[in-house]
């Protein structure tokens, strides 16, 4: 190989990862979105937060592998072309023809899994923040994914989650969104689900209410005062609240580590920060501070869309014999002299 070619050679590849390697670009603030934006203004003058809100969306909390916060078009439209949800719009949408005709006798229906694509419904694009579309909700650490555990954390996380006995004995060996007490969308932080990724807030002067529509999950934040010390741990936690100008900011403790919201100990805390960016957003702002739990703290940005609707009845329970049968399996297991196995042994 002459030397000449050699070297042309080497450089070429040594600037490669140079020119691969692009700075993002920095993460933009609720004040640079909100720009000249005005919010409506309740009689006390604090904006309105009041009504219906979604986050449903293909953007999840972590970032994809080998995709920037900020996407282009063509990487949005890429993350969308692959998400189950739409791909399953695509092959599935026979099954869910209303037109279709009645099923034909001795011929076997198509096979759906759990849920059709006709009882989900997660989102079918990159969550859009005043026209940015972005591939992830966390915003730090830079890497868009969320910090490692303590080696402390991990065993807290490890003996909170893990449920006594076979779990085949008594509904209380069941976790407690198959048992329809809690699934987490409501966090906090907020995260997406299957389907009803829809949220309402209702605010007075001294109280915050935000429900989710998944299970109707309910917090309610006091605006002003300081945090309980003692009393009846709730499932999503002790939450505060304050005006920072025109931002509603929301911190959070002792979550209970069932709840499905971020794993954080008792001396950790979530912050959450609502503003009011457009007529038909709210930026939506999070941060997870937990020494203990976590190597580095954590956070990001999600957009809450106006949902030109409401919330609706979720019963969780009606016509849900899943609960039923485990236990029935258990019993004839018992019958049987089978062993169930559960606690550690389930991988929890």
């Amino acid at each position: 190989m002459p030397r000449s070619f050699a070297l042309a050679l080497a450089a070429l590849f040594l600037a490669l990862p140079a020119a691969a390697q692009t700075t993002p670009a920095p993460v933009k603030t609720a004040a640079e979105f909100t720009g000249d934006y005005q919010p409506p203004r309740l009689s006390d003058g604090r904006p309105d937060l009041h009504g219906f809100w979604s986050n449903a969306s293909v953007s999840r909390l972590e970032r994809p592998q080998g995709y920037p916060l900020v996407l282009s078009e063509e990487q949005a439209a890429e993350l969308e072309g692959r998400a189950l949800f739409n791909v399953r719009l695509k092959t599935e949408k026979d099954f869910v023809d209303p037109n279709a005709p009645p099923p034909e006798k001795g011929k076997a229906l198509p096979g759906v899994g759990n849920y059709d694509v006709a009882w989900t419904d997660p989102g079918s694009i990159v969550a859009t923040i005043k026209g940015e579309k972005r591939s992830s909700y966390i915003t730090f650490p830079s890497d868009g994914k969320i910090p490692a555990m303590t080696e402390q954390g991990r065993a807290m996380r490890a003996a909170a989650t893990r449920r006594p006995g076979t779990g085949y004995d008594n509904p209380e060996e069941r976790g407690s969104s198959e048992r329809c007490i809690i699934i987490g969308t409501n966090g906090p932080p907020f995260g997406n689900y299957l389907y009803n990724n829809n949220f309402q807030i209702v605010q007075t002067g001294d109280h915050v209410m935000i429900m989710s529509e998944m299970i109707h999950d309910v917090r309610i934040a006091r605006i002003g005062g300081k945090h309980r010390e003692t009393g009846v741990q709730a499932w999503m936690g002790d939450s505060i609240a304050h005006w920072d100008g025109d931002t509603l900011v929301v911190e959070t403790r002792h979550i209970d580590p069932r709840s499905g919201g971020a794993f954080i100990s008792n001396a950790g805390r979530i912050t959450e920060r609502f503003t009011r960016i457009s007529g038909d957003q709210v930026l939506y702002e999070f941060e997870v501070d937990d020494p203990t739990v976590y190597t580095a703290a954590w956070g990001g940005q999600m957009p809450l869309t106006r949902l030109e609707d409401q919330l609706y009845e979720f019963a969780c329970h009606e016509g849900n014999y899943g609960l039923v049968n485990i236990l029935q399996g258990g019993r004839s297991n018992d019958r049987q002299g089978l062993a169930h196995t559960g606690g550690q042994d389930r991988g929890e």
